[in-house]
């Protein structure tokens, strides 16, 4: 299991609006935000989980080529939340909640590009 990920993002207010809106779903919406170090740098953002997993933004020049985060959620309504909380945030459809059967039966999935082109994706492994 990772314990975070961390990404730079073009836009750091743009990228952190979009993501505490559409990590509610996953559970990742615990927003921390540490101070400035010392001498200025970057700001950084922390969604939260409490299982402990974190997801991480810096400013600066986005994390390229675009990458896949996909994050796990209990039930096919919370992947279908996501993609319209998502949408909603200003992400960019990738892929509407349905099954994914080529992966597995009862894989369900919607994939949302976020403001730098990252698919992100909240997938439910449960059959209804």
């Amino acid at each position: 299991m990772f314990d975070h990920v961390a990404i730079t993002v073009g836009d750091f207010a743009r990228s952190k609006a979009f993501y505490v809106r559409a990590l509610v779903q996953t559970g990742h919406s615990r927003l921390v935000e540490p101070p400035e170090p010392p001498g200025g740098g970057p700001r950084t953002a922390g969604f939260c989980h409490a299982d402990g997993s974190d997801l991480w933004i810096s400013e600066g020049d986005a994390t390229g080529p675009p990458i896949h985060l996909a994050f796990r959620v209990s039930s096919r309504a919370e992947v279908e939340a996501f993609y319209r909380d998502a949408l909603a945030a200003g992400g960019k459809d990738n892929g509407a909640p349905g099954l994914r059967p080529h992966y597995h039966p009862t894989y369900y999935g919607a994939y949302v590009l976020d403001p730098d082109g990252h698919n992100i994706e909240a997938v439910c492994h449960e059959a209804p």
